[in-house]
């Protein structure tokens, strides 16, 4: 195990200790990160979404930014924009809240489609281009935006054209009966991000993310990532199934898994870990599939079931 891994692996022991009893997510969360990817929380306010953000940024050692998504924030206030200064005689431009390493993009279904389309054009893109002149967001850029499901009344859903821009999408829930009494008997103590300290920077951040696109990956595994995608695209209760921009990810998130196990090379099961996490927002159920109350999750599993495993084994070349 090289010390990058040892570091990466010690940033999540940190973040359990901010946010109790989520260890599975808090990983999930960090493979993405390692595989620059987008992550979408979709989950009932008050189980900690905005304390995990900033508090995986003071891991990290990113610059973070939060906004409030509400009906008035306008595509400006993501871009910026620019003013004219009359002592200068001029225009000056002002960035706006993307550019930082960290932004969490909170209630990002309450805002405009307009706004919405603004930053996940962004997201996509990696820079931002105002009044003609274009201009990169800093390296690495990464999103973790939030939605609550449970209220729609003011709410603007995203088209699923946008979502798939997403590299992951996960529930925290609530915490297990034990962390929340731990959480209940801290009541009064300082704030939770203070217990973790920082592990990482940006620039290291940035060297992990290149050694993980280095992770080998067997045909064999390339081709059980192609068969679990396609099977999306042709099971009976999918109306459908995920765009090649899945497939994309699937290869991505399963090599940040396998590195951050220590392994150079990609298993199956690094490949099954991840399929939920990267299919299940990127599926859309038919009519048949509403009619019996069939889940998303409970296809995603049956397609994981039927789908033929490779043989285990050592990497290959």
């Amino acid at each position: 195990m090289t010390s990058d891994q040892e570091r990466v692996r010690e940033a999540v022991a940190q973040m359990c200790r901010v946010i109790l009893g989520k260890e599975k997510e808090i990983r999930e969360v960090m493979t993405a990160i390692l595989a620059n990817g987008h992550i979408l929380l979709e989950d009932i306010p008050g189980v900690g979404k905005i304390t995990l953000a900033a508090a995986f940024s003071r891991v990290l050692g990113l610059d973070y930014r939060r906004i409030q998504f509400t009906p008035d924030v306008m595509p400006s206030d993501l871009t910026g924009f620019s003013i004219y200064r009359r002592e200068e005689e001029r225009f000056v431009y002002q960035p706006g809240c993307v550019f930082c390493n960290l932004l969490l993009a909170d209630e990002i279904n309450r805002t405009s489609p307009k706004t919405q389309s603004a930053l996940l054009e962004m997201m996509e893109e990696r820079r931002v281009t105002v009044e003609g002149v274009t201009r990169e967001v800093p390296k690495p850029f990464l999103v973790i935006a939030t939605e609550n499901p449970a209220g729609s009344a003011g709410t603007q859903s995203l088209p699923e054209a946008q979502i798939d821009r997403f590299m992951i999408t996960l529930t925290l829930g609530y915490p297990d009966w034990e962390s929340e009494l731990a959480l209940a008997k801290g009541v009064g103590e300082e704030e939770r991000t203070i217990l973790a300290s920082p592990v990482l920077d940006r620039k290291t951040l940035l060297g992990i993310q290149s050694a993980v696109h280095t992770v080998f990956i067997s045909d064999a595994v390339y081709e059980y990532i192609l068969s679990l995608v396609t099977a999306t695209r042709n099971y009976p209760y999918i109306e459908r199934g995920a765009s090649p921009r899945g497939t994309i990810a699937m290869v991505k998130m399963a090599k940040a898994s396998a590195w951050l196990d220590g392994r150079d090379y990609v298993t199956p099961a690094d490949v099954e870990r991840q399929f939920p996490y990267v299919i299940t927002h990127r599926i859309t159920m038919n009519v048949e599939a509403r009619m019996e109350n069939r889940s998303k999750e409970e296809i995603v599993r049956e397609i994981l079931e039927n789908t033929k495993r490779p043989p285990m084994g050592e990497k290959s070349r």
